[in-house]
Parts: structure tokens; sequence; C-alpha cells
């Protein structure tokens, strides 16, 4: 390991005015940093360090207290002091005993002159040797990231970032793509290796000052991490500064990859949506699939079509880094993902990797986790509604999961209820719904059985629509629809009143219950694309 800028108390040893110094106790600690120096004269210190100073004191505030003088050195310790060096002969004579035992214990530098020295040299000398290399780290800081940024120009691996980490540091570099074996520089045999990672993840729970890390982030994902390792040296805050502008220069890196990734698939479109349309056998997926040394699993896929609807301009920009997004996500997930991208909306085909059972379950955690992100909460110039088809079983079905994709996205537009993401199979009877449409007058069948309560609201303001609503949705519980709704029971009952009127007392019996449910559905379906028209029509008189 090159030891860049790492002060201890066995160098200070080496310097002017400590010539005839000897360290008398705690000798074992002579390695402890040192980050400045500090005289100390009082007895009450707890406010007056940052840890790793040099403490240099004559003793005069406790050279008669032996106990003071321990509880001192105790407190220098529990400050992370470098160590203690005290002028003998002007105030002390002598180190008690029990001091230098307890030094020894915890391996605390006590350091003596024999002869009087100049306090303030001292400090002008190793506060300059201080200075003088936090400068020349800064120096090599700089000379590094400018070496690294030009050379990333010209990189076409990673690795070769790893490579220039370990020639700046001589350190063990451990780097791990996410979900990936890790990968070392230089090379360990594989009993080191696995050594090196049970100490990995021993760091992730009780932290080591002989190993550091620093994650790599891509659109608010963990993409990978990269560790430094040293065997007997802790790691300096050199080492951790050039360990992050590493990690910016492999998350610089990294995404240009996938961006010069993503660019190469748009020339897969036309495949792509073929595929969609159905034009291919499965012969003819395998095939595209090993030339293009793509490995999957199984043969369930499902297709998701993303909608982008405007909020700011130039919504193109978003789409590349979306895709990008998207597909880091859904592969953390065990999806392998093909795009195809048309105006403002992006079709995505997810082929399952992994066990079938919880396919929609990492679905829906790979759409929370996107909508999540800092770069659709704060970035994005759009609103993103995605809705997902049928789940298929071979590859070569793949059109009929986006034909119901397609169907999704047309119920999903017409629903009251705007979820960002809705599946196929939760549909049920939206989906029946959006079929009847077709071929029958919807409008009139809900007229039939809500008209003449919606005309009585339109009359009265009586609420009574809503109260029908929320009825049913209680199973007919008028304590959970009181609370529902905010009001009383005596008011809830007065509007019961008026629906058995309107719709006769037998409107909670099964059939006619679930006719009227149904075409509050209808009216909600109807409503959402044409509230006004759809409202008047309702409304219309006899």
């Amino acid at each position: 390991m090159k030891e860049h800028f790492q002060l201890t108390v066995a160098d200070i040893l080496k310097r002017k005015h400590f010539e005839s110094a000897q360290v008398i106790a705690g000798e074992d600690g002579i390695h402890r940093f040192v980050k400045w120096v500090h005289v100390v004269e009082v007895t009450s210190i707890r406010n007056l360090l940052n840890g790793n100073e040099l403490i240099l004191s004559t003793g005069v505030a406790w050279k008669d207290n032996v106990d003071l003088f321990a509880s001192m050195v105790k407190e220098f310790l529990e400050n992370n002091a470098a160590g203690l060096c005290i002028e003998m002969g002007t105030y002390m004579s002598a180190i008690p005993t029990e001091v230098i035992e307890f030094a020894n214990e915890y391996q605390f530098p006590i350091i003596v002159f024999e002869k009087e020295v100049p306090f303030v040299q001292i400090t002008q000398d190793i506060h300059s040797n201080i200075i003088n290399q936090q400068y020349q780290m800064i120096s090599d800081l700089e000379n590094y990231s400018q070496s690294l940024n030009k050379r990333l120009l010209t990189m076409d691996r990673y690795e070769d970032i790893l490579h220039c980490i370990f020639a700046a540091l001589e350190l063990q570099i451990i780097f791990r793509l996410k979900n990936v074996d890790y990968e070392f520089v230089p090379e360990i045999s594989e009993i080191e290796q696995k050594t090196m990672v049970t100490r990995l993840d021993e760091a992730k729970i009780q932290p080591c000052e002989y190993i550091a890390s620093a994650p790599i982030f891509l659109f608010g994902q963990e993409y990978a991490e990269v560790f430094i390792y040293s065997k007997d040296i802790p790691i300096s805050e050199y080492d951790l500064l050039i360990l992050d502008r590493t990690a910016t220069a492999l998350a610089q890196h990294l995404l240009r990859d996938r961006y010069v990734e993503e660019k190469k698939r748009v020339e897969e479109f036309e495949w792509l949506y073929g595929w969609l349309e159905g034009e291919h056998s499965l012969e003819s997926i395998n095939e595209y699939f090993a030339q293009n040394g793509i490995k999957t699993r199984t043969n369930e896929a499902v297709v998701l079509i993303t909608k982008l609807i405007p909020i700011k301009e130039k919504v193109t920009q978003d789409v590349t880094y979306l895709k990008l997004l998207f597909r880091s996500v859904f592969e953390q997930n065990g999806f392998t993902v093909f795009t195809v991208e048309k105006r403002n909306e992006i079709t995505f085909i997810l082929v399952n990797n992994r066990a079938k059972k919880n396919i929609k379950e990492r679905i829906k955690t790979s759409i929370e986790s996107i909508t999540d992100s800092e770069f659709i909460q704060k970035q994005c110039s759009a609103k993103i509604v995605i809705a997902a088809g049928n789940f298929i079983k071979s590859l070569n079905e793949v059109h009929k999961s986006y034909l119901t994709a397609k169907e999704t996205e047309r119920i999903q537009q017409r629903m009251n209820n705007k979820s960002l993401y809705y599946f196929y199979e939760d549909l049920h009877l939206y989906r029946l719904i959006s079929q009847m449409s077709k071929h029958v007058n919807l409008q009139e069948y809900a007229a039939e059985y809500l008209q003449p309560v919606i005309q009585y609201d339109q009359k009265y303001n009586g609420k009574l629509l809503e109260t029908l609503k929320a009825y049913l949705e209680c199973n007919g519980s008028k304590q959970e629809t009181s609370n529902k709704l905010f009001i009383v029971r005596q008011t809830l009952y007065h509007r019961l009143q008026k629906l058995e009127n309107i719709l006769g007392e037998d409107f909670m019996e099964h059939e006619k219950r679930v006719a009227i449910e149904f075409m509050l559905l209808v009216q909600d379906y109807l409503a959402a694309s044409q509230p006004n028209a759809n409202q008047a029509r309702f409304l219309k008189t006899e």
C-alpha cells in the first residue's frame, strides 16, 4: 500500500526537537495517526479535541494529583488523541506508575522530554508538515481526477478504471455489479477470494477501518459497488477521496455503456414490432435470441404499455433515460427486457427468468420502485401510466399479451380510479363492459336503473348516487356507510328511504343489487370519456 499523507506518532519521533524524547508507555500505539498538535495545560478538554491530536504539556495542571493525571490520560484516550508529550523537570519529575500501566494497557503513547523544549517550534514544524501534506494530497487528488477523466474518453472497459485506482493506491480492489460475482484487481486465489468476500459481508454489519466501499447509482438505483481493502494500514482520508472519484468515473462509464446499448436497441425495433404483431414463430424467436446472445430460463412473458402524458415540453428527451431506468429495475427483478418506442408510448416485453409464482409481485415492486425514483419524482417531464396485458406461457403468443395490454390501456383511460398501473387480469367487469359497449347501447341500460337517482340529485342535491355507491361498497353496513360518508345515521336512514322509494324496496336483493352495481361501473366507464355529454343523456326527461 502506498502511504499517502499518514503522519504517525512514529514519524513525529524522527523530527527535530524529538532527538532526546523517549516513549515511556504505550509504545505499541506509535502507529496512531496525527492530524494536529495541541498544547493542553487545563483539566477540562472535552470540547477542545476533535480526535488524532498529539498533546503537548508541562503537566502543570495535574503535577500534584495522580488521580487527576490518570483521569486526564483517560480523557485523552476517550477523545481519540494520538498521544501525550510531557516536558519533564519544570513541573513534573516522574510519570506515575498507574498512568504508565494504563497507557500500556490501551496502547496510548506517552513521550517525555528530559529537558526543556520549544513547544511553539514543535507545533510550527508539525503543523507546517501537515499543511504541506494536505496541499500535496489535494494536488495529487486533482491530478488523479484529471488523468482519469482523460482516460475515460478512450477506455472501452470498466476494468481499466479498476486498474487506475489500484495503480494510485496499491490496495486490493474489489468490484461487483448488482447480482454478479465479485471481481478482484489484482487477481487473487479462489481461497483468498472467499475469505475476502466474508470480510466484506462482515464489514457491512460491523464497520472495519481496513475496508471501505462506495456504491454506484444509476437513476437512483444501486447498480454496482467498489471496495478497497488494506491488509495492514487503516484506510486514510486520501484513500476515501480517491475511491469516491473512482466511483463517479465508474458511474459515468457504466451510464455511457448503457446509453450506447440502448441506442443499438433502436435497430431492433422492426423485429420487435413484428413480434408484437405475431409475425414470428417460436423457432424464429429462439433463433433470434441465439444470434444475439440472449438467454432466458422460461417462455413466460407479459407486455407492458407505458404511456407518457406530457406535463412539460420536450418529453422526447426523457424517453431514452426512461428506457434505461425501466430496463435496469426490471432486470434486477428477474426479467429480460425488450422495448419498442412509438411517439409518447413505450412498450416493454418482459420475459420471466425466475419462478412464475411471484411474477406479478415482482412487476408491481419494479413499477413502484420506478415511480418512486428521483428521476420520475423530480426530473421527468411526463406523467407515466402503465397497462399490463395477460401473462402468456409461450413466446410466440406475445401478440396476445400485447392486444390485452392495449385493451387495458383503453379501459384505463375511461376509469375514474386513476391508478398509475393496471393488470388486464384485475379489470374483471370493466373488460366485460368494454366488450359490451362495442355491440349494445349501455347508456340506455344504465339510465334505466340510475336515471331517477341522478335526476333526484340534480333537483334536490340529495347525494343519493354517492350514498348508493358507498352503501353497496360497504355490503349494506349502515355503520360503515355513515362513517365512510361522514354523516350521522339519521341522515343515512333518510337517504336510504329515498333510494327505496326510487329503486324499489328490493334494490339490495341479490340479482337487482348485482345489476345496480354493474350499472354504476358502466356509468363511471361511460362518464370518464365524455362526462358532460353522458350525464346529459342520463338526465334526459321522459
